[in-house]
Parts: structure tokens; C-alpha cells; sequence
């Protein structure tokens, strides 16, 4: 039995061989299906993988707290004047430990104040990004380290002069020793070195700044209290020029002389109104332990937020997941159009091969009828027939594979789209190729076994 359907088999190639142009113009239509539905899935994975990139970059279940400085457009309106007047301490210290210590969801806090300084070891000097974290921001934002070590909580509450800096200012400042234990000054203060990070892929960030995403290998990282006793801590000035913030309380035993020291008049008696950045921290992030606790955790920080600073609006609050995630269904739609308009060339190649087939079985009637008449059964004409149109699916599909996969390629070389073609969508096209060729070849391939052989013979 198979050695018969294979003589069968033999025929069909016999068949397709005489007619190679006839046959490759027959199968256009399954490998530019192909090639379209390769390209297509690759593009949507590479969409993919760059969205999942960006989640790890931001962090895993993370939420963002940002404060608003300007807000003198709200205070045009009535309701601005109303809110004006009242005083808010602006995102500070206390409220990250508020968020740690009364909502239950929250897994890990970390505070960050941004200053832009210049870095300089021995003659090389460099300007830097200094950044005032939390001992959690590195878990957060999944920095790991190099070598030495990351900064610790004894060293976050005794505000210690120490930094862990990014691999590439590590190279740049220390390109023929090693930088543990070295000290480096970054503005007026000296700093010592007790870690590198690792190097990280940031490639992705250039698009995503407005989600957090930052160069850690350009940064030097303190702890948050460093920053605010040794360099920066603008919560204690007031909005308002002459006044001075009597909120002490903020930094807790770290002395009233050092905070008084610190403090900032703006002169003028004027008593004007100006924006001023009173915030004691530029961001503050918040991880949850699930995903689906960020929506009711964000909420509740919202309430809270506004309760603790009498009722100024003066903080935004961000999901970096939710938002990529949002991204990504809409570029999954997307994918989906596109990956549909492809499927379609598919079917129209399949048209092809159904009206190709059934045009040859009018033209080989005679040669139906001749092995009908010597023995040939109604099996052996479909298993011919559908044979032929299987093998061009077939060999179109797997033309159509090899066309796909350089079209990925040039896609991304020449368009500047992260593509991936991953095994599974070369199955699913080839596959589908391949059941194109029997559906569409099975009408043609069973008309050719229903004529009768005396009509068959007796065609011209």
C-alpha cells in the first residue's frame, strides 16, 4: 500500500518538475504568505522583549511618586488662590516613612534626590550625576554589584561619607587600579568608594526617561541622608522670600545647629510668591508585593499623600508597569492587524493554487484517464493530485521561512525595529503553509478522481 501511494507520490513530482514555471509562480503566493508572516510575529516579539526590557529597567511592581514645582497655572483659577494658602512640606523623609510603616502592601521604599555635580580623582575631572538613594534602590531597580559592596542602613542613618559608583565612571577615573577604598570628591566633599556596579544595557532608557529610567553606569550613587547633611536639602527654605521652615523635625536627632546652618533666606521683604522647588526629595519609590496590589496601593497613597501635605496637590503618581503594559496591548493589537493583513497573502496563495490545480486537471484529462483505464483507483488520482499541491505549499513555505528571516534582519538594520524571529512562529507559518496546500489542493485533487475514465479517454 505505500509502496503504491509513493509510486503515486513520484508522479506528482514528475508533474510539478515538467512544469517548474508554472509551479513557481504557483507557490509566489505561500512564500511572500510566509515571509510577511514571519517578519510580522518577529516585529511583535521584538516589541515584546523591549517592553519587558524596560519593565525590568523601571523594576518589577514599582510606583513612582514625583513632585509638581510649578504649579502656577492652578493658582489662576479660584480654586489655585484657595489652595495657595495653604503650606505643604513637599515630598520629604517623613512620608516615605509613613508609606513604609502604615500601608501593608508596600514591600520596599526608596527615597532619591538628584544633583548634577563634577567628580575628580588625582587630575581626572568629570562632570556626574550624584544621586541621594535609599540602601533598597538598588533591589528596586535590580542594580547589582561588581565588586566591593552596596551601602548599608548604618550608613544611611549615620549619613557616612561613602558612594558606590556606575561602572562607567569607575573606567573613566580609575582605568589602571582599583577603585575600592579609593576616595573621590565630588563637589566640595570627599567621598569613599565601596562599590561598582555592574554594567547595564541601557539602550532601551533613551526612550522610556519619562518613566524613571536612568544610566546607572554614569552615576555615582550616596546614601539619601549624605546627601541632605553634606550637599543638598532644599525642604529647608520656604516658598515664600524672608521665611525660614521651622520643620526641624524632619531629619530627627541630627542636631538643630546643622539644620539652622543650612538654612536658606532668600532675601526680599516683598513677601511675593515664586516657585521654588521646597521639596526635600525628587522622587520616591514605592514597590508592592503583587502586581495586581498596585492599582488600590496607589489610591491609598494618593489619600494619604494629600492628607499629610493639607490638601495640596502637589505630587504626581506613576506605574511604570501599567503604563508599559498599556504600550504593550496596544502594540499587540497592532501585531495582530498586521499579522492578519499577512495571513491574508497566505489564503490568496492558497486561491492560487486551487484555481492553478484545478486548471491542470482540465488540461491533463487524458492522463487521468490513461491510469484510470490501467488500474489506477480514485485514491491513487486525490493522493497525485493533492500530492503535487502539498509539495509546492511545501517548498513555497520553506523559501518562505528562509525570505521571512532576512526580511527580519534588514527590518532591523535598516528601519532601526528590535525584531525576533523565535522557532514557534516559523512552525506556525510553516504549518500553515503546509495546511493551505492540503485544504486548497483537496477540491481539485477530488475532481480529478470523480471523472470517468471512457470520458477521460475520449477528450481531445
Amino acid at each position: 500500500m505505500f509502496r503504491r501511494y509513493l509510486h503515486d507520490i513520484i508522479i506528482a513530482v514528475e508533474a510539478i518538475l515538467a512544469n517548474k514555471l508554472k509551479s513557481i509562480l504557483t507557490a509566489l503566493g505561500i512564500i511572500f504568505g510566509v515571509a510577511a508572516v514571519i517578519s510580522m510575529l518577529a516585529i511583535g516579539q521584538g516589541a515584546q522583549k523591549e517592553i519587558l526590557d524596560q519593565i525590568k529597567l523601571v523594576g518589577v511592581n514599582n510606583i513612582i511618586i514625583e513632585p509638581i514645582i510649578d504649579q502656577s497655572s492652578s493658582s489662576s483659577s479660584e480654586e489655585g488662590k484657595k489652595e495657595s494658602k495653604k503650606f505643604s512640606n513637599g515630598l520629604n523623609l517623613l512620608d516615605v516613612q509613613a508609606i513604609r510603616e502604615v500601608i501593608p502592601t508596600v514591600k520596599a521604599v526608596s527615597s532619591e534626590i538628584q544633583l548634577n555635580s563634577f567628580v575628580q580623582h588625582n587630575q581626572v575631572r568629570r562632570p556626574t550625576v550624584l544621586m541621594g538613594v535609599s540602601p533598597s534602590y538598588f533591589t528596586l531597580f535590580n542594580l547589582s554589584i561588581d565588586r566591593g559592596n552596596l551601602f548599608n542602613s548604618l550608613h544611611e542613618e549615620t549619613g557616612q561619607a561613602v558612594c558606590v559608583i556606575g561602572s562607567n565612571v569607575a573606567s573613566i577615573l580609575f582605568p589602571a587600579e582599583n577603585p575600592l577604598d579609593q576616595f573621590v570628591k565630588v563637589g566640595h566633599n570627599w567621598l569613599r568608594v565601596i562599590g561598582i556596579l555592574d554594567q547595564r544595557d541601557v539602550m532601551v532608557a533613551s526612550s522610556s526617561a519619562g518613566l524613571g529610567i536612568s544610566n546607572t553606569n554614569d552615576e555615582i550613587f550616596i546614601p539619601s541622608k549624605t546627601m541632605l547633611i553634606r550637599y543638598l536639602n532644599r525642604a529647608i527654605a520656604n516658598r515664600k522670600r524672608g521665611e525660614v521652615s521651622t520643620n526641624i523635625q524632619m531629619f530627627g536627632g541630627m542636631g538643630r545647629g546643622m539644620m539652622m546652618a543650612q538654612t536658606i533666606t532668600t532675601g526680599s521683604d516683598q513677601g511675593t510668591t515664586e516657585n521654588v522647588n521646597y521639596n526635600q526629595l525628587d522622587k520616591v519609590v514605592v514597590q508592592v508585593h503583587e502586581t495586581q496590589e498596585l492599582k488600590t496601593t496607589t489610591e491609598i497613597m494618593t489619600r494619604m499623600l494629600m492628607r499629610r501635605h493639607n490638601g495640596v496637590a502637589d505630587f504626581k503618581i506613576t506605574v511604570p508597569e501599567l503604563l508599559l503594559k498599556q504600550e504593550q496591548r496596544a502594540k499587540d493589537i497592532f501585531n495582530i492587524v498586521l499579522g492578519a493583513i499577512a495571513s491574508i497573502s497566505l489564503i490568496v496563495g492558497g486561491i492560487g493554487i486551487m484555481n492553478i490545480m484545478l486548471a491542470s486537471v482540465m488540461e491533463r484529462i487524458r492522463e487521468i484517464g490513461t491510469r484510470q483505464a490501467i488500474g489506477a483507483s480514485r485514491k491513487d488520482i486525490i493522493v497525485q493530485f493533492l500530492s503535487e499541491s502539498t509539495l509546492i505549499s511545501i517548498v513555497g513555505g520553506l523559501i518562505g521561512v528562509v525570505l521571512g528571516i532576512i526580511l527580519s534582519r534588514l527590518i532591523t538594520q535598516f528601519a532601526d525595529i528590535k525584531t525576533i524571529v523565535k522557532p514557534f512562529s516559523v512552525l506556525i507559518a510553516f504549518g500553515v503553509s503546509a495546511a493551505v496546500g492540503i485544504i486548497f489542493g483537496y477540491l481539485p485533487a477530488k475532481r480529478a478522481s470523480e471523472h470517468d475514465p471512457v470520458e477521460s479517454l475520449r477528450a481531445s
